[in-house]
């Protein structure tokens, strides 16, 4: 137990805790926020988890699925309470908002159990993890450990090639961004194992694929994937006209009018 643990009782009573989004005291996700959380429900895409009108493969995936990952799965919607404590937590070093986070993928696994032998943290580069501190997946994950007693394996998985941030990236700059940034540490042995790498907010999944990669090289069987939440992806219609298929395509337009009008948050 750290010393920031060891004084929290001390530090709530001098300054106590603040709710991260709508500033209420008494906790740092208040109930009424908690309430308002969106999650993405079962009409997603079942390899990239990317929301859709009805469950199914979505357009990206027909064409280049996220191989080897078997599946990417997000609880929320980047948005509203969600998004505001996912940002506190890595941004503002808010650790307490991780226990609250983790234990939303904890009621996910067990909701939708599959058999699991260890939980991959997404690593940070050595020089950013200095920086912050601490994993903020990593702390997902030992979370997940805490609850439901699947280990978490920080040690397998290391981010050897700094990388810039994907925020404003496509999703081709992404994939290139994060290509050959992962590798598995020497003498470690996946052979026949189910992984599920644990991370805080989704996008296009370029980083847990390039996650998946070398875990896959390495022997383990079947590689999942869990984050927090999914963030909006822009979609391109390419020159030559292909794209999502109309009721989608409608969706994404319907999706950007409404940001767009400010209805959506």
């Amino acid at each position: 137990m750290g010393l920031r643990d060891r004084f929290r009782p001390v530090l709530d009573l001098v300054f106590p805790p603040r709710c991260v989004y709508c500033g209420r005291l008494g906790s740092y996700l208040c109930d009424a926020c908690r309430k308002e959380v969106q999650p993405i429900g079962r009409d997603i895409c079942i390899r990239c988890g990317n929301p859709m009108t009805v469950r199914g493969v979505c357009h990206h995936c027909r064409h280049d699925p996220p191989d080897p990952i078997r599946g990417i799965r997000g609880v929320f919607f980047y948005k509203g309470p969600i998004g505001q404590s996912i940002r506190s937590l890595k941004y503002q070093g808010v650790r307490e908002l991780a226990p609250i986070l983790g234990a939303y993928l904890a009621d996910y696994i067990r909701e939708h159990p599959i058999p699991i032998d260890a939980l991959i943290p997404v690593p940070l580069h050595p020089q950013r993890l200095a920086a912050r501190g601490f994993n903020q997946s990593e702390l997902l994950a030992r979370t997940i450990t805490h609850i439901l007693g699947i280990p978490t394996r920080a040690d397998v998985l290391r981010r050897v090639r700094a990388t810039q941030s994907q925020t404003h990236l496509n999703r081709a700059q992404r994939r290139q961004n994060v290509a050959n940034a992962f590798e598995v540490a020497p003498g470690v042995d996946l052979r026949g194992r189910t992984l599920l790498i644990i991370d805080d907010v989704a996008t296009t999944g370029a980083t847990l694929r390039a996650c998946a990669l070398p875990l896959h090289r390495a022997g383990a069987r079947e590689i999942w994937a869990l984050t927090v939440a999914r963030a909006h992806i822009n979609t391109v219609i390419a020159p030559d006209g292909s794209g999502p298929p109309p009721a989608e395509a409608f969706l994404l337009w319907d999706e950007e009018r409404k940001r767009s009008a400010g209805l959506t948050f």
